[in-house]
């Protein structure tokens, strides 16, 4: 009974300098939880996209015959990124040049044609001989066949040069109808490759050297993911709560890295099934992120009113497991641990608190061991 006794004894004792270590374990600044009005918020996941995004389609059929590089790979403005086989257009090119050099000649041969009409009239010569009958056929039986109505010579004369002038703009017809198919075949030959629109990186590739494509088919996806945005998919009662250009909280999903990200763009229609709004928001330069990531954006709710939320330094904040936790001065003057639930950081420095304290309670501020306290 003795032992029993001393042993409990004991326990109580343990337990009281226990209970007094717990009750000075902590000293600190007594501070006074304050309270501000603010809006409900709402976390909206989103996906992390590049700002500039491409996705390049062959335009012609053909087999892919060069590919620049593979997913990840860096290219400047205007890189060849992928060609298809261009020897049939090539074919066809020569084809047209020859058709253009035989055109210039035709053009070129209407011009000398026309010009020997106006220097050597044609209705002149028909019906003049040679020697003293050519000059007696000139001077005399032309001018008398048209004294009596027989021939015409100014009609005959122009009719011969309007057929020469007709020789002359078929002839530059042919030469525009040539031009024209050696643009056609040059098109296609621009088409047969694909070039980046801007610097950037090849983020997907669907085809490999030697595959066959048709018109349409997507070839690879070429993006700049030195400018990242954000986009979310707004409710559109949330829609109040945001505005061009405006700076949203957003956290990544690298090690819950916070960032700022500016409204960028808002579509002007919303989706009709499942009635959101789609947003993107930019991204600081050089952020932890990378194209398909997954992000978080708080979005202010206005369909709600203003709510008071407690917000205290974060220096009274300390950690006990996982849990963050303050010490309190209740009302009958003792130091009580009570856990809470952090919320949003204030620029100052201050933290929400959503649950575990009420406004005008009063908090030890820079919570420290008593033995640290006293040495002090």
């Amino acid at each position: 009974m003795l032992k029993k006794t001393s042993a409990l004894i004991v326990l109580m004792t343990g337990l009281l300098s226990s209970s007094a270590v717990i009750g000075e374990e902590y000293r600190g600044d007594i501070v006074v939880v304050e309270t501000i009005h603010h809006q409900s918020q709402i976390v909206l996941g989103g996906t992390v996209v590049p700002a500039k995004q491409v996705t390049i389609a062959a335009q012609l059929p053909g087999r892919v015959e060069f590919i620049a590089g593979e997913e990840g790979d860096s290219f400047a403005d205007k890189t060849i990124l992928i060609a298809l086989d261009d020897d049939e257009l090539l074919a066809k090119r020569r084809s047209a040049l020859a058709q253009m050099a035989n055109a210039e000649a035709a053009l070129r041969n209407a011009g000398v044609q026309f010009n020997r009409e106006l220097v050597s009239p044609q209705s002149r010569n028909s019906m003049s001989g040679m020697g003293i009958p050519g000059m007696f056929d000139q001077m005399f039986t032309n001018n008398f066949s048209n004294m009596m109505g027989m021939t015409d010579s100014s009609a005959t004369r122009g009719a011969d040069l309007y057929s020469r002038g007709i020789g002359i703009e078929q002839a530059r017809s042919t030469h525009l109808q040539a031009a024209s198919q050696l643009e056609q075949v040059d098109a296609k030959l621009r088409d047969a490759v694909g070039s980046a629109p801007f610097e950037g990186v090849i983020v997907e590739k669907m085809v490999e050297v030697g595959d066959t494509v048709q018109p349409g088919q997507a070839l690879l996806k070429f993006a700049d993911t030195e400018s990242l945005q954000i986009q979310i998919e707004v409710p559109a009662r949330l829609m109040p709560g945001i505005s061009q250009d405006e700076i949203l909280q957003a956290k990544l999903d690298v090690r819950d890295t916070p960032v700022k990200a500016k409204v960028a763009q808002v579509f002007p229609m919303a989706d009709p099934i499942r009635h959101t709004v789609t947003v993107k928001l930019d991204l600081p330069l050089n952020a932890p992120a990378a194209p398909g990531m997954y992000a978080e954006v708080r979005v202010k709710d206005f369909s709600t009113a203003p709510q008071l939320i407690p917000v205290i330094p974060e220096s009274a904040i300390v950690q006990r497991g996982s849990l963050p936790a303050v010490y309190v001065l209740n009302m009958q003057g003792n130091k009580e641990m009570r856990a809470i639930r952090k919320g949003q950081k204030l620029p100052d420095g201050r933290v929400m608190v959503l649950s575990g304290l009420r406004g005008g309670e009063r908090l030890f501020n820079n919570p420290r061991p008593a033995a640290v306290a006293q040495s002090k």
